[in-house]
């Protein structure tokens, strides 16, 4: 997906050219400074009843007039904190996630200029979320959203900070998403071997140093109870330890440990068959850190 700034401001709504404008509006009245066209098409639909400005509200309005988006989208996060404006666009994109809608701009009005960059960054971890399908063994699945493109609307006082932060959200996503396809493919594909395999990739691509211990270097490392579990697959066992060692020696070691048991069968027979599929799940431990 790709993210941009624009530096319209909150006056000039009515000029972002996207497919849809996603408005989020932060407190319990309509922001000051809020575009002329996009307030009275907001206080219209509150006067009929069709929107409130409590947390959880959404509404799409088509061809408003003024606007140069074909559809504006209202949504309210009722507090102005990072989390109710996370959980506002959240809803506002799930207004559009089935229309086909390939460009939005986006906005946050009635938030402290001083949360531009966390907003930012709150902004594509909503969007990358929303149209995250998981498809790699699932050639069924529906069609992934149609969203590629995402412009962040802002002052030009925010513009430096909007970016620092769509950067940073970009990242953390691509983490996210990684850690998403590890743990939603099944094991026979997110074996041992494959993780390990997956964290030698990152590490060529970041400057990572990676071991991936096998068998006899877990023996020879005493850990006999990971030998113990290991001893319930067919499947080679992998001890896999990254390391970064970017900061000064001087600097105290953050250490991430994720449990990466790629199929859980202990105590199997006390488990019901219809959620034998979620055992996969005991590797998202280690996804997570994979991803972080």
């Amino acid at each position: 997906m790709d993210f941009k700034v624009q530096t319209t401001g909150l006056e000039a709504l009515a000029t972002a050219g996207a497919d849809a404008l996603i408005v989020v509006l932060g407190g319990d009245s309509l922001p000051q400074g809020l575009d002329a066209a996009v307030a009275k098409h907001a206080q219209a639909a509150i006067k009929l009843g069709d929107f409130t400005l409590k947390a959880g509200q959404a509404i799409t309005l088509t061809s408003a007039d003024g606007l140069k988006a074909p559809r504006l989208v209202l949504a309210a996060s009722g507090k102005t904190t990072l989390a109710a404006a996370r959980s506002a666009l959240a809803s506002g994109l799930a207004q559009i996630k089935s229309r086909g809608v390939v460009s939005a701009a986006v906005t946050f009005a009635g938030f402290a200029d001083e949360l531009a960059e966390s907003l930012a960054e709150q902004a594509v971890l909503a969007a990358t979320d929303a149209v995250y399908l998981y498809r790699h063994t699932k050639p069924s699945a529906p069609a992934a959203p149609k969203l590629a493109k995402v412009t962040l609307v802002v002052g030009k006082d925010s513009q430096r900070a909007a970016k620092s932060g769509l950067a940073r959200g970009e990242a953390i996503a691509a983490g996210i998403e990684l850690a998403r396809e590890c743990a939603n493919r099944p094991a026979n594909y997110a074996t041992p071997t494959y993780l390990g395999q997956v964290v030698q990739e990152i590490g060529k691509a970041h400057g990572l140093k990676v071991d991936v211990l096998d068998r006899k270097a877990v023996e020879k490392l005493g850990m006999g109870s990971f030998l113990a579990v290991a001893q319930g697959s067919d499947e080679p066992l992998r001890f896999i330890v990254a390391r970064y060692e970017g900061a000064a020696k001087t600097v105290a070691p953050v250490v991430l440990v994720g449990k990466g048991i790629t199929f859980d069968t202990g105590g199997i027979s006390l488990k019901p068959g219809a959620e034998m599929d979620e055992m996969k799940f005991d590797m998202g431990g280690a996804a997570g850190v994979i991803g972080a």
